[in-house]
């Protein structure tokens, strides 16, 4: 039994390198490159998790939506074995089924268990500590607003958690809509990869309107999503033209381009692939900001340094705003190699810029 795949865009067929020319400009060119950027800790385990299974189970593995949202590395696992599909009920009874990174709703475990399938959950440990947040808040009867995306996949899997006592707020301009049942007993939860500052807004509305509004015991946005957002802020203020690498379903890379905007960017754009920066973009600039979402492997940011090399943009400044240390462990099932002993990747753990 064949199972669909989700639907992807066409991977690029690679461009010829040095596309871009070297037009003068009035002063010296030269590159901001915004660190920390790429892969976080939830994003290198989620992937090396498929890759493990592919290792320990062989091919086909099945992966319940993209495993991060990138289309390089849902590419590259592709060829790998991998098979990716939109909902349980489309994986074969019996096999192995990896959940993303972005986490999954009781419902959609309980369908897996029904189905008989060997499920692997590389749910992001971050985004898991925000579900249990979402039970315990449920348990003892409060309202949750949920700051974040409605239909992102992170946002259904904690919502599924108490759909009941979930109530999901857009934006800022949202809160300003929102009833509630007891304005006494409202608490607010967020998905880990959105804007600082337009999150912060969103609050301080909900605040004004429900002033007892209780917050999360910890910040709910993932250290990476503001590390990154930092970065880019300080990169910015410098920088003619930002260029983001990562895909347009990424949370997280969507909103680094409009964090760049936001603080002094005079433009910004997202990009997959080095094939889609454009000549124009680099009229008339001399500095050019870099970075990246935290689901993009650095190899995508060393091609776009390639070719704006080639374009005289030579002198890479590293633009360093804090260190990343942190390792997740894989899940459990993926810990120890066929033989039982542990495995020399149960940490995971790539590096990161």
């Amino acid at each position: 039994m064949s199972s669909p795949a989700v639907h992807l865009p066409v991977p690029r067929i690679p461009g010829r390198r040095g596309r871009l020319q070297d037009v003068p400009v009035q002063g010296k060119k030269k590159v901001l490159l915004a660190a920390p950027r790429g892969y976080c800790a939830g994003v290198d385990r989620a992937v090396i998790a498929v890759e493990k299974a592919l290792e320990r189970y062989g091919a086909p593995v099945y992966v319940r939506k993209q495993i991060v949202h990138n289309i390089h590395v849902v590419t590259e696992l592709e060829k790998k074995g991998a098979i990716f599909v939109e909902e349980v009920d489309e994986v074969p009874s019996g096999s192995h089924v990896v959940f993303s990174a972005h986490g999954v709703s009781p419902a959609v475990v309980s369908a897996a268990s029904d189905r008989g399938l060997q499920a692997i959950d590389a749910t992001c440990p971050l985004v898991t500590k925000v579900h249990r947040e979402a039970v315990r808040f449920a348990r003892d009867d409060f309202e949750i607003l949920l700051i974040g995306h409605e239909g992102h996949e992170e946002v259904e899997g904690t919502a599924g958690e108490a759909p009941e006592h979930v109530t999901v707020v857009n934006s800022p301009a949202h809160a300003d809509t929102i009833e509630v049942r007891d304005p006494s007993k409202v608490v607010w939860l967020s998905q880990t990869t959105l804007s600082v500052d337009e999150t912060m807004e969103t609050v301080r509305r909900l605040r004004e309107r429900f002033p007892q509004l209780q917050d999360p015991p910890s910040d709910d946005i993932c250290y990476a999503t503001q590390n990154r957002q930092v970065a880019i802020k300080k990169v910015a203020v410098g920088a003619d033209l930002v260029i983001v690498v990562g895909s347009a379903n990424s949370s997280n890379s969507v909103r680094l381009v409009e964090v760049a905007l936001e603080h002094g960017a005079k433009a910004a754009y997202r990009v997959d692939y080095v094939d889609e920066v454009k000549q124009e973009w680099l009229e008339g600039v001399e500095t050019v900001g870099v970075t990246s979402g935290a689901s993009v492997p650095e190899v995508l940011v060393t091609e776009v340094l390639e070719e704006l090399a080639g374009a005289g943009y030579r002198d890479v400044e590293e633009v360093r705003t804090a260190e990343e240390d942190l390792i997740f462990s894989l899940p459990k099932e993926l810990r120890q190699d066929a033989s039982g002993k542990r495995d020399s990747r149960a940490l995971g753990g790539r590096g990161h810029a």
